[in-house]
C-alpha cells in the first residue's frame, strides 16, 4: 500500500471523524432526555458506524469487489439516515428554540 494523494485525503478524513465522534460523546452529557436525546443517541451510534467504516478505508484494496459495492451501498444508506437525522433534530431544536 503506497502513500499517495487519496490515501493522504483518507488519513485527513479519519482524523475528522475520529473529531466528531469525540464530541458527540462529549456532548452527551449535556443534552436533554426525551426526543432530543434518543435522537442524539442514534446519532452518536451512526457516528460511530461512521468511524468505523472511515477506519476500515486504508484496507480497501484488499476486499473483494462484491464486499466493496455492499459497503459502499452500507455508507450511502447511513449517510442518508445520518442526514435525515440531523435536519430533523436541528428542525427540533429550532421549534424548540422559537416556541
Amino acid at each position: 500500500m503506497g502513500i499517495d494523494l487519496p490515501f493522504v485525503v483518507t488519513l485527513f478524513a479519519i482524523a475528522v471523524m475520529a473529531y466528531c465522534l469525540w464530541l458527540v460523546v462529549k456532548l452527551r452529557p449535556t443534552i436533554p432526555g426525551g426526543v432530543i436525546g434518543k435522537r442524539w443517541n442514534t446519532l452518536l451510534g451512526l457516528v460511530a458506524i461512521f468511524a468505523v467504516g472511515y477506519l476500515t478505508t486504508p484496507f480497501m484494496r484488499a476486499i473483494p469487489e462484491e464486499a466493496l459495492r455492499f459497503i459502499v451501498a452500507g455508507i450511502f444508506f447511513f449517510g442518508a439516515l445520518y442526514v435525515l437525522l440531523t435536519v430533523k433534530l436541528l428542525h427540533r431544536v429550532i421549534v424548540e428554540l422559537t416556541a
